[in-house]
């Protein structure tokens, strides 16, 4: 096997193969078996709420967390990657139960899933983390918002006439009128149950404070006949195993028709989950393999459907209590979700005693956190730039859908730093009457020149296409003026196809007018682009260094003058 090859094989070895490779012992086994246990507790409650508020049974999320967090551990590209329902899919997912049923949403789930694994076989995962971090926090505030706003109905215990609207105007517009209807006792449960979480987090963060809030406002619920919807009041209750595995109806007509949602679900999910495996890093000094992890999901996502399960993704904070857990390897996640499978054949008669208002108020903790407030007002105080583009996408994440307001988000940010980078390039010109300033460290030496006949430029920065029309326009105004250029790109890096278009069309304009043009300093790389990309740089010579290059420039100017002596 070559060397490449080699490489392309260890992108997508799973980390459990890895670790396997070297040494797994007892201890190994026993840490990890502590860390799944741990993290099976915080995502018990957490899979049944995600699962409720995406609009779909209690048991779809559980499904989800058991068959889909079991691959993500065992094929992923990272050793501590917890795969699940995610509160980054409530949204879509609702959207698209509401609008296609769930015979829909698992098909979506399955043709996400495909779309994942090309993803990751086509190593374009190193592409997915160029997202940048103001449109992370951005759409992550925004989801954190509708979140919040799903929730309100069972936080307070309301009564609403029909059916529950999805976009968020018209959510708050049925809410409203329906306040009077608001339940004493959801509003205690769920406020207690928030508290619970809170104060656990504060006084003894290592403790499960989701699951102890849930247990103890399901056993309030029962011992005081409180009148609150629970899970068995509303759903009927949770299987205690997992289904038979089907196929979701795959016709021409219905892929067509979820395909746009499937898209949508690639995309968090790439998004999420390798942001998840970041944080991982961060936290454990490890470095995880994108493309593998982009399979991984996609078979997660494959498999989750067959169960029944919904969308699969990298979950940060369950992946980060993993972490914290004393984890070793992919075994952890794995037996996370073989903890979950015992808790639901075990304890499924109990889930019907949980209420609704106490994993509301689990969800309303979960949003919370998901606003990164701290960094959304660090943001907005950054730069305007930063602003406009965390405003944007948290705008149109709320107003519109997820995918519009990421896409919206990348496209301003992008465009923001295209401009910036456009004002790093410099564009210097150095000849025999500009003499350098004192302390000017970047200024020719006159003598490179001799005579205003030859003018040395230096391009300096990122050359690219925000900065071509620039560079050709200022280039433009020195055409005609000397009887010989010098170009000097050796602190040019790299530069597109654009920024040589610009350099080959000054390099013709300067030989239809007699002048001469020299290219130096410029890098292979460099080189390799202006060759290729433009026909007018056979008009320009390639030397060295700017000394070589005023010296040819030099000599070819005497020897046109029919001074072969000045030529040598």
């Amino acid at each position: 096997m070559s060397a490449v090859d080699a490489g392309v094989a260890a992108q997508f070895t799973p980390k459990l193969v890895t670790t396997l490779r070297e040494g797994y012992r007892l201890d190994d086994l026993r840490a990890d078996a502590v860390a799944g246990l741990t993290v099976a507790i915080v995502a018990l409650p957490l899979s049944m709420a995600i699962a409720i508020a995406s609009g779909v049974t209690p048991d779809r999320g559980l499904y989800t967390a058991i068959v889909g967090g079991f691959f993500v551990s065992a094929l992923g590209g990272s050793r501590f990657q917890i795969g699940g329902p995610a509160g980054a899919f409530i949204v879509l997912v609702a959207t698209t139960v509401a609008t296609h049923g769930v015979d829909g949403l698992l098909l979506a789930t399955f043709l996400s899933g495909l779309i994942l694994a090309v993803i990751g076989a086509l190593r374009l995962g190193t592409f997915v983390k160029f997202i940048p971090y103001p449109v992370t926090v951005g759409f992550s505030a925004g989801i954190g918002a509708i979140i919040f706003a799903s929730q309100i109905k069972d936080l307070l215990g309301l009564r609403l006439s029909a059916p529950e609207p999805g976009p968020l105007i018209e959510k708050l517009g049925a809410l409203g009128p329906a306040l009077p209807s608001a339940t004493p006792a959801a509003l205690l449960v769920s406020l207690g149950s928030i508290a619970v979480i809170l104060a656990v987090r504060r006084f003894r963060p290592k403790w499960p404070g989701m699951l102890i809030a849930v247990v103890l406002a399901s056993i309030a619920g029962a011992f005081l006949s409180l009148p609150v919807e629970t899970i068995g009041s509303h759903f009927g209750g949770v299987p205690r195993g997992l289904p038979a595995p089907a196929l979701p109806a795959l016709t021409p007509a219905r892929i067509l028709d979820m395909l746009p949602a499937a898209i949508s679900f690639a995309l968090l999910g790439s998004i999420e989950s390798l942001l998840s495996a970041v944080v991982a890093d961060s936290m454990s000094g490890r470095r995880h393999r994108s493309n593998c992890e982009l399979l991984a999901q996609g078979a997660a996502n494959v498999a989750s459907s067959l169960f029944g399960g919904v969308c699969v993704t990298g979950t940060i904070a369950r992946t980060a209590t993993n972490v914290r857990s004393g984890a070793r390897s992919p075994v952890a996640g794995m037996l996370h979700s073989l903890f979950l499978l015992l808790f639901m054949m075990i304890a499924a008669p109990l889930a019907s005693y949980i209420p609704l208002a106490s994993l509301a108020g689990v969800l309303a903790v979960v949003a919370w956190n998901m606003a990164e407030t701290h960094a959304f007002a660090s943001l907005m105080r950054t730069s305007r730039g930063d602003a406009v583009v965390v405003l944007s996408t948290f705008l149109l994440t709320i107003f519109r859908d997820l995918v519009t307001g990421i896409l919206a988000g990348f496209s301003l940010a992008s465009l923001i730093f295209m401009r910036r980078m456009s004002h790093t390039l410099q564009v210097q010109t150095f000849g025999a009457a500009q003499q350098p300033e004192d302390g000017d460290e970047d200024a020719y030496d006159p003598a490179l020149t001799q005579d205003g006949d030859v003018v040395a430029i230096k391009i300096s920065g990122a050359f690219f296409f925000g900065a071509a029309a620039g560079v050709a326009a200022a280039l433009d105004e020195l055409a005609q003026q000397p009887k010989a250029f010098v170009i000097d790109l050796a602190d040019v890096l790299e530069l597109d196809s654009t920024a040589a278009a610009a350099i080959g069309g000054f390099a013709a304009k300067a030989h239809r007018n007699g002048v001469l043009v020299y290219v130096c300093g410029a890098s292979k790389a460099v080189r390799r682009a202006l060759i290729t990309a433009t026909d007018g740089v056979r008009h320009a010579r390639f030397k060295a260094n700017v000394k070589d290059a005023a010296a040819a420039a030099r000599g070819a100017l005497a020897a046109r003058a029919g001074n072969p002596a000045s030529a040598g």
